[in-house]
């Protein structure tokens, strides 16, 4: 599969020793930034680079997911939704990674470097990218709402009009 991955100065650490994982274990890993530490970088352009490159690589039928850091995870997951396309989640744990991907068919993970070791962060990776989408009706019907709105801000009757 191939991982898209982008951080900000507090997860360039973790990002790097995770490419290499990542890699070590078969994935195809573009780093899209940054390439050196600079603490008052600017992260946005960094996910949003990563998100685009994962819908890049699903339009042209490629495996694809991306995986974003920062401090908090907040602003990454942000940024990178900001996608047309884009199912960014903050994920904590392995129950979140999971269900991220099973409810949500989230393509783009989001966690703060700050917030867990370097383990924890690899449980979770690894339990997002080996976690299918369960294709259960009522997830796929609540996904289409999202892109509707995203597409053409249509939304569903207000039942209380």
């Amino acid at each position: 599969m191939r991982i898209h991955i982008a951080t900000d100065h507090a997860g360039l650490d973790f990002s790097t020793q995770l490419q290499e994982h990542l890699r070590g274990i078969g994935h195809d890993v573009i780093d899209h930034g940054p390439i050196e530490y600079d603490a008052v970088d600017d992260y946005p352009a960094f996910c949003i680079r990563a998100a685009q490159g994962v819908i890049a690589d699903q339009h042209a039928g490629v495996e694809a997911l991306g995986v974003v850091f920062g401090g908090s995870g907040n602003g990454e997951q942000i940024a990178a939704n900001k996608v047309a396309g884009i199912r960014a989640a903050l994920v904590w744990n392995l129950s979140t990674a999971e269900l991220a991907r099973e409810h949500n068919d989230a393509n783009v993970i989001s966690i703060g470097a700050r917030q867990h070791s370097f383990e924890e962060v690899v449980s979770f990776i690894e339990r997002f990218i080996e976690t299918p989408f369960s294709g259960d009706e009522r997830h796929v019907r609540r996904i289409r709402q999202i892109a509707d709105f995203e597409r053409d801000g249509s939304l569903l009757p207000d039942p209380r009009a």
